[in-house]
């Protein structure tokens, strides 16, 4: 099922019964105004009993009639503005998997059903600019209401919305002198919905529902750094988890690095909050990353290790190497794959993102999390930047290549939980957080490279060791073994220059 989607940006007005139309054409920018054209829709609005929806201020909806009959996803996109995905209209009751894939971050296991019924007699007036342009439409509703669940009284009223086509902001503003001219005033309602259920309408879920995040203030609480920081985390799972359920490519890396970076931040950070919340989240959040892991390491292994038979010479290009590699690591990502989806099915995720939402609401923080962020954040990020240089004196003491390459993926693990810590405090500490952090990443790219050489290696002689191995793979196998060796050495050298760059590196309290 093909599902379309765009950014709908509108204004609405209440207009009483006998409230004059207005004079379309008095509104700057407007040269002519197509005949009216009038449509009878009717709508019935879904949500989850607890209007899930409704306070995260999403709509969905079935209506018929009107030139875009079908399904309606509308999400908020900032100001008079929302994104809305369609689909067909398929079955009355059936919510297109496609836009149930949109949906489950926010419903959480909570059953579809409908709670709301409108009936709307629309007038539409199309408003044209001088050289022909499709500026915007005008449209005079009445409304006739019913909530379903919870139940509530019928309504009906009369409304206007102006729905831009072509046209911009500026066209809305010049529009709302002449529109209120007439006694019609901008709506106190956000949607025909929210009227629809008036005081049973759901508040914000969150104190940050439909808010602008505040600014970070050096001086201001440290907890608030980290509030924001997973604030933006658990927008990237919201984001990307419709993706990751659609196979959207990227999305499960997006999501896995989300679940790495809320996890620093916890590490960074636990010395101000209360332990068991601390260690509860970081225990699910590594379990997520678990989930998520071996599908997506998979998937960038087999991109490498294309990429390096592509490299060899011709008569090493063993087909049946390349086959074997693919059978092997195909599976893997197939199985990791459908494990995810599976997951992200289940309570203990939905359990996770709740448990998200509610520390960076209500979190358990300690006296120190209410101090001078700039002073508090410079300590422990400095202590992150003391833990790197820890894991690199410990590769240098460390004797045999697994005991190297395992204390040089603990220094990879630190730079990453450095660099997102140093991501956390860029607002507070400006460029010098920036700079700790461009080198972080720095070491941690050149080690994750180092990574991906060792488990390459580890792949490539478990392939080696395959019995009735075409005789054709020999040549090929060898080479590539001998290839990721080489990377290997390359990229400790590179990891030993980056790490000297940073070494000096720290934040000033």
């Amino acid at each position: 099922m093909d599902t379309s989607g765009n950014i709908e940006t509108e204004q609405k007005y209440d207009a009483g019964t006998s409230t004059p139309l207005p004079e379309l054409l008095e509104i700057q920018g407007v040269d002519d105004v197509a005949e009216p054209v009038t449509d009878h829709l009717e709508a019935v609005y879904f949500d989850t009993p607890s209007l899930a929806l409704a306070a995260r201020r999403l709509t969905l909806r079935r209506r018929t009639g009107g030139t875009d009959a079908g399904w309606h996803l509308k999400l908020p996109a900032g100001t008079d503005q929302r994104e809305e995905i369609h689909a067909p209209l398929g079955q009355p009751e059936t919510v297109p998997d496609e836009l149930s894939d949109h949906l489950q971050v926010f419903t959480r296991g909570e059953e579809l059903v409908p709670v709301a019924r409108l009936s709307t007699r629309r007038t539409t007036y199309r408003l044209y600019g001088p050289i022909g342009e499709h500026l915007a439409d005008f449209a005079d509703d009445v409304v006739h209401a019913e909530a379903l669940q919870p139940p509530g009284p019928a309504l009906d009223w009369r409304e206007w919305e102006l729905e831009l086509v072509h046209g911009n902001r500026e066209f809305l503003d010049a529009a709302t002198e002449t529109l209120t001219s007439t006694g019609a005033a901008r709506s106190a309602y956000p949607s025909k919905l929210a009227r629809t259920f008036g005081a049973a309408w759901p508040a914000g879920l969150s104190p940050r529902a439909g808010k602008t995040r505040k600014k970070l203030r050096k001086k201001g609480p440290a907890v608030d750094v980290v509030t924001a920081y997973l604030d933006a985390r658990i927008e990237d799972f919201i984001t990307n988890d419709p993706g990751v359920r659609q196979g959207t490519p990227d999305s499960v890396h997006k999501m896995r690095s989300a679940t790495r970076r809320a996890r620093s931040a916890l590490a960074t950070y636990r010395k101000l909050f209360k332990r068991s919340a601390v260690r509860e989240l970081q225990a699910e959040l590594k379990w997520l990353g678990r989930v998520l892991g071996p599908a997506r390491d998979a998937e960038v292994m087999l991109e490498r290790l294309r990429r390096h038979i592509q490299e060899l010479p011709e008569d090493q290009r063993s087909g049946s190497l390349e086959q074997m590699i693919e059978l092997e690591l195909v599976a893997v990502h197939d199985e990791g794959y459908r494990n995810v989806l599976d997951s992200l099915q289940a309570g203990r995720y939905f359990r996770l993102l709740g448990s998200l939402e509610d520390f960076r609401d209500h979190p358990s923080a300690r006296p120190l999390a209410f101090r001078p962020a700039h002073k508090v954040t410079a300590k422990l990020v400095n202590k992150a930047a003391d833990r790197v240089e820890r894991s690199r004196k410990a590769v240098k003491r460390s004797t045999g290549r697994a005991a190297r390459d395992a204390a040089l993926h603990e220094v990879r693990k630190d730079a990453k939980r450095l660099r997102h810590a140093g991501e956390s405090v860029r607002e507070i500490h400006g460029k010098r957080a920036a700079k700790l952090t461009k080198s972080a990443g720095r070491l941690q790219r050149v080690l994750g490279d180092h990574q991906d050489s060792v488990m390459a290696t580890a792949l490539l002689r478990r392939v080696a060791a395959t019995p009735d191995r075409p005789a054709d793979t020999d040549l090929g196998v060898k080479s590539l073994l001998k290839m990721e060796k080489r990377l290997a050495r390359k990229t400790e050298k590179k990891a030993r220059r980056a790490g000297k760059k940073l070494r000096g590196l720290r934040l000033r309290s």
